[in-house]
């Protein structure tokens, strides 16, 4: 069976809402752009949003409220989000860890970018973004600690795609390919009109 031009794809989305879950460093922004384009979405990341509505960087959120304050302003975010249509929504890699954040994301499709530990440190190396959570004597030790926290979490995903070394175009290739397999088909009409039996014998095609 052929896959689905993106088109075709976009419409059986039907402006169901795409959030890329995953660790920091797992490539959710890099992603998430060509895969929008692909659809005739648009693109939002979650923490950029979340940075205009505290209105200071998220290390600086971080410093003034701690990870408490932090999760509490993500959450409101991610539900203004829901709101709109049509995006792909790259959130924060700890986004999963609150279930009332998964009320939000399980309104729309779910796709975890799973990288392997030694991918997403050398990311980070070469990423300036201050990464309060990784601020630590052994960052590699803070990020499996996390990865062992959040991996049953992010196994939730209605998608998961496991990445290599590919650019963020070809996994963005993948995310389209492997997307028409979790799509319900859509019902179709039926063929003849469907009778309703009103309890007194009689049939008719409406509830009148």
């Amino acid at each position: 069976m052929a896959i689905p031009t993106h088109q075709e794809l976009a419409a059986r989305l039907k402006g169901i809402n795409l959030y890329l879950v995953g660790m920091m460093g797992a490539g959710k922004s890099a992603v998430g752009r060509p895969l929008a384009e692909a659809l005739g979405y648009r693109f939002v990341d979650a923490d950029t949003v979340l940075e205009a509505a505290a209105g200071c960087s998220i290390a600086e959120l971080f410093a003034r409220d701690g990870e408490s304050g932090f999760r509490q302003l993500e959450t409101a975010v991610l539900g203004q989000i829901s709101g709109w249509h049509s995006l792909v929504v790259a959130t924060g890699g700890g986004a999963v860890i609150r279930s009332e954040n998964w009320g939000h994301l399980q309104q729309g499709v779910v796709v975890w970018l799973d990288a392997p530990a030694p991918q997403l440190l050398a990311r980070l190396a070469g990423d300036p973004t201050h990464r309060p959570l990784l601020q630590a004597e052994d960052p590699a030790a803070r990020l499996q600690g996390l990865l062992a926290e959040r991996l049953p979490l992010y196994a939730q995903a209605d998608l998961h795609i496991r990445q290599a070394a590919e650019p963020p175009q070809q996994v963005a290739e993948l995310v389209l390919t492997a997307l028409p397999g979790i799509l319900r088909e859509h019902p179709q009409a039926p063929q003849r009109p469907v009778l309703l039996d009103h309890g007194d014998g009689s049939l008719s095609t409406n509830l009148n």
